[in-house]
């Protein structure tokens, strides 16, 4: 099935009369939303009755939790990558989102709309009018007021019945009678989901009549007595409604001193966050190395914290954080924790940049995807507090940013930086490289050339300059080489303006710039990611050129180097390469085999526009072995992927004509029909599985 939606939580309980209503609105309206008070379990309700929804979506139902966002500047960005637009596209951001979304029936939730409720009421707008066949269901603590919604408000659990008392049950793991503590306990709660799994913490750990107990001390005083500590804004504590107020802070006030000081720290983080970074960010005080994994184990108890996924990361439901966040205000520590978050993913965005060039590459760039959330709140921290610093940190993962497709978040980020910062040297020169990288990408060849031109300057200066004021390293590596000789940032300045150039089809031109540049320079490819950028270009000329066993002689070199260093950007790039050169030289066999071995990698590093690239070569070279059908399947894959980076069929000059001569002679060959239901069918199946049959070899086809 299409589409992308979360497992359910297995503690679901009830809400059968919920489910009918839910299931009915989507019959009949295109915007449904569900309201009610923060853990009243909107989000586990909208999830049930979208997996129960799904099937009768051809396109599937896409899941879009939007808890992360703290203002609307990313809110497109996000729900374009929950649908798998990995948006290449230069112009505004809605439009590709629209294009992607025009012609399909789908089932689009956005999960926790209330802070952004304004935002997201114009962007569903504009969906609805854009895509007829789309469908919105969201949650909301109000409603968004769009013209035809369908607001589907949701009570807490009877808290005298069974379903109240069954969800604690589930949540302690105990067995309760309805007349005892229990029932109690339920009825004090009122039936609100999130507290009663609070309660059953704590019954965990003290039993049900204490717990029982120390409600009825807290909850027989009057509402401003419960918790006249924290006031709170009304999106987050409503008025009507203070049960659950009470419940997270008879929570906290169970919590020992320490575990308090955390939950208030790690309100910070937006995202899931494993131990390293919670060390990192909430030390201080009495708040230690060896005192923090406790206190965290303590919350986690609690259910404050979830208990840590399969990848070791651990997360806060959004009103639970919210609390967090209003007793880190209270001690006074907003400011200091967050700008020890901001440092802390600044310090994470610079090593992965420091090992991009070896062994651990994809490590750092899984890293820096599974705390992308996170380092977007840095970002957006030090660009109000520190333009310099925001810099150093989007020029750090920007390129990572772009291989995985979020080009619009790595330009923004980086055209934000460069003008709020004066910054000169290295950290410019790198940023405007990746700024350059970014353009090219999404096909912006004019302004392009202008920031190419710049990052040379830049890169000039700064090594010019180093080398003047003799502050280069020990062994000249990453600094301006000895004597004056080209450094890394003089090398990726020719590797952008040679990338430029093959995508505007001028290989002599490419060719000519970073062969200046590696004649000049010293060190092999080996020293670093910046030489070895400009052999790969260096590589692509040649192609272009017509010299290809030269090409594919210094591919093969440039390959077995990469396996070496277990380096796995260039080594897709090279792939590419000599699937490319098999199929000038008519050898469509082994250009199919490069460029299997190119998805592997593609797919590996999450680049859908890779994967769109490496599926139109399989195609052309499946259509030039006489392989008619396949070739048929793999290209209709290969414009789905295409579809999802918002951008029509591109590609180097020669492959472009390539590709289309051999579709042509596929067409002849099993008949203009067969052809158009193998690729429509491959179209409009689920892309997965399209790749998966692409990356079969004949043997296992």
């Amino acid at each position: 099935m299409r589409g992308h939606l979360p497992d359910e939580n297995p503690g679901f309980v009830g809400r059968r009369t919920e489910l009918e209503r839910i299931s009915a609105a989507l019959a009949e309206h295109r915007l449904v939303t569900v309201t009610g008070v923060g853990g009243v379990g909107k989000t586990r309700l909208a999830l049930r009755a979208a997996h129960r929804a799904a099937d009768g979506y051809p396109d599937g139902a896409w899941w879009t939790d939007l808890s992360p966002l703290d203002g609307d500047r990313l809110l497109v960005a996000l729900v374009a990558d929950s649908v798998d637009l990995s948006d290449h596209t230069p112009g505004m951001a809605t439009t590709g989102l629209c294009h992607r979304l025009a012609d399909d029936r789908l089932l689009l939730v956005l999960d926790s709309c209330e802070h952004l409720a304004e935002p997201c009421a114009r962007l569903v707008a504009e969906l609805l009018a854009a895509a007829p066949g789309l469908t919105v269901l969201a949650t909301s603590r109000r409603p968004l007021g769009v013209e035809g919604e369908q607001v589907v408000h949701l009570d807490p659990l009877p808290p005298a019945g069974g379903d109240a008392l069954e969800l604690l049950r589930r949540a302690a793991g105990e067995e309760f009678t309805a007349a005892g503590p229990a029932g109690e306990i339920c009825v004090r709660l009122e039936g609100i989901p999130l507290a009663l799994e609070l309660a059953a913490a704590q019954i965990r750990l003290q039993g049900a009549e204490a717990v029982r107990d120390q409600l009825g001390t807290r909850f027989d005083a009057p509402p401003s007595a419960r918790f006249e500590l924290l006031a709170h804004t009304e999106r987050v504590w409503p008025s009507r409604h203070q049960t659950l107020r009470a419940a997270i802070g008879w929570s906290h006030e169970l919590s020992a001193p320490l575990e308090r000081l955390l939950w208030a720290r790690l309100s910070v983080f937006r995202g899931p966050f494993d131990l390293a970074s919670a060390t990192a960010v909430c030390i201080g005080g009495p708040l230690n190395r060896a005192t923090l994994p406790g206190a965290l184990d303590g919350l986690v108890r609690a259910s404050v914290v979830r208990p840590p996924d399969a990848a070791g990361r651990l997360r806060m439901l959004d009103t639970i954080r919210a609390y967090g966040a209003t007793w880190l205000d209270r001690t006074g520590e907003t400011g200091t924790v967050a700008d020890r978050h901001a440092a802390h993913f600044r310090g994470l965005a610079r090593r992965g940049e420091a090992d991009w060039h070896g062994a651990r590459q994809l490590r750092w760039y899984r890293t820096v995807d599974a705390h992308h959330t996170d380092l977007r709140t840095a970002l957006d921290r030090l660009l109000r507090t520190d333009p310099d610093a925001a810099l150093d940190l989007i020029g750090s993962v920007a390129f990572a940013w772009s291989c995985r497709g979020r080009l619009r978040e790595a330009r923004d980020g980086l055209e934000q930086a460069l003008l709020l910062s004066g910054a000169r040297g290295r950290t410019r020169a790198r940023a405007l490289w990746a700024l350059g990288v970014t353009l090219v990408l999404q096909g912006e060849f004019g302004p392009a050339q202008d920031v190419s031109e710049r990052c040379a300057r830049e890169a000039r200066h700064t090594e010019y300059t180093e080398y003047a004021e003799g502050l280069e390293d020990a062994d000249g590596a990453g600094r301006a080489g000895h004597h004056g000789r080209p450094g890394d940032l003089t090398l990726d300045a020719a590797a952008l303006a040679g990338l430029l150039a093959l995508t505007t089809g001028r290989p002599m031109a490419a060719h000519i710039v970073v062969g200046h540049v590696l004649d000049a320079a010293r060190g092999g490819p080996a020293d670093s990611a910046a030489r070895l950028r400009c052999h790969l270009v260096r590589v692509f000329a040649l192609t272009g050129l017509g010299r290809l066993g030269e090409a594919r002689d210094r591919a093969l070199a440039l390959r077995d180097l990469c396996e070496e260093l277990d380096e796995h950007w260039t080594r897709t790039a090279l792939e590419y390469q000599l699937a490319l050169t098999g199929l000038l030289e008519g050898d469509p066999a082994t250009a199919a085999g490069h460029a299997r071995a190119m998805l592997e990698g593609t797919r590996g590093l999450g680049a859908s526009l890779g994967v769109a690239l490496g599926l139109d070569v399989l195609a052309t070279a499946l259509a030039a072995a006489g392989d008619g059908e396949r070739a048929a399947d793999v290209s209709g894959t290969g414009e789905a992927y295409w579809r999802s980076t918002g951008q029509p069929r591109r590609g180097l000059p020669g492959l472009r004509a390539l590709h289309e001569k051999y579709t042509d002679t596929a067409r002849a060959t099993i008949g203009e029909p067969a052809y158009e239901e193998i690729f429509v069918r491959a179209l409009t199946g689920l892309p997965q599985d399209g790749l998966d049959r692409a990356l079969r070899s004949p043997r296992q086809a």
